[in-house]
């Protein structure tokens, strides 16, 4: 029990008492019989984080600061302190922290074999220290695990907060690039489409430019929510017909677009009877919903040197003749 009395004592933050990390006057006495003192200079390093060690050290005077590692706070030892203790009891220790002088400092070095010599010199003294060497141990497993268990919580509510985060700009972004009534690509969509397309030199062939005949007609004579609803159907059939590297997009109103990666004669003039014959479907099944109407549609072989603005202009004036011939139809313009 003299020994303990002579123990160094703190006082946690609820007040109650707590032995610190420091050896006794008859600890340091002792150890001063085994130890070689070591005399370290302002900011020189004593180890490295990972190094392995086997020396345990006590500072006699000045300041050592203790350096965990990223996230971690810096701890300073002053006189009587110790540390570098398990480097004693486990082969090849890897220090936890690195060790720097804060100031001139004063150490004493107790090697492992010093101290299987001191054992057999004071066996009680150190069955003592080893106890409180011990508890200091699993007082700081048990403040890691508190540590650990406490940034799992705020990792978890972290990685909660960017997956909402994550969700609510994938969210964002389909309100950008899609238009609200079909669910298709609007003129956003189709512009970072085209972008994309320039970028990596691999531009679009084909074009079809698609208008529902006297669409204002049906909205008129059937209402708005007729009119929607050809123009929703109509976009399942476009999206239908585009690939994974194609589009199709509603540029406004009654308006549509397809592009096709690739294309030749063949297979616009397939996409287009495809278009035409499932448009046509909409009001020759039976019990078919009043409120369809046929659609019109411009196509253009485009090549490499093309601009959107100059293919977008001759799938219009296709357009605009397949109108002119009653429509229903498709009406090329030569690429």
């Amino acid at each position: 029990m003299a020994l303990q009395a002579e123990l160094p004592v703190g006082s946690t933050a609820t007040g109650g008492a707590v032995r610190r990390a420091q050896v006794s006057a008859m600890e340091c006495a002792l150890f001063a019989q085994f130890g070689r003192r070591r005399i370290l200079t302002t900011d020189e390093v004593l180890f490295q984080r990972g190094d392995t060690g086997s020396s345990m050290f006590i500072v006699i005077s000045g300041a050592i600061s203790l350096d965990f590692g990223p996230g971690q706070a810096p701890k300073q030892l002053g006189a009587n302190d110790f540390f570098g203790e398990l480097g004693l009891l486990i082969d090849s220790h890897s220090r936890s922290s690195a060790a720097r002088a804060c100031c001139t400092t004063e150490l004493l070095e107790v090697s492992c074999a010093s101290f299987h010599r001191l054992i057999d010199q004071d066996p009680a003294t150190v069955v003592f220290f080893l106890r409180r060497t011990l508890w200091r141990v699993v007082s700081s497993e048990q403040r890691l695990i508190s540590q650990l268990s406490r940034r799992n919580e705020e990792l978890e509510v972290a990685l909660g907060n960017l997956y909402s985060a994550s969700h609510e700009l994938q969210h964002t972004r389909e309100l950008i690039y899609t238009d609200d009534l079909t669910g298709m690509g609007n003129r956003r969509a189709l512009t970072v489409y085209l972008q994309n397309a320039h970028r990596s030199d691999r531009r679009p062939q084909g074009l079809l430019l698609i208008d529902c005949d006297d669409f204002k007609g049906l909205n008129d004579s059937q209402g708005h929510l007729a009119g929607d609803h050809m123009l929703q159907c109509l976009g399942r059939v476009l999206t239908s017909v585009a690939g994974k590297d194609d589009i199709a997009c509603r540029l406004g109103g009654d308006e549509f677009c397809v592009l096709l990666q690739e294309a030749d004669p063949e297979r616009l003039a397939r996409v287009a009877g495809f278009i035409l014959e499932a448009v046509r479907g909409l009001v020759a099944f039976p019990g078919a919903m009043p409120g369809a109407c046929s659609v019109s549609i411009g196509l253009v072989l485009m090549d490499g040197r093309d601009h959107w603005n100059d293919a977008y202009s001759r799938a219009d004036s296709a357009l605009y003749e397949a109108k002119r011939l009653g429509g229903g139809r498709m009406q090329w313009t030569p690429g």
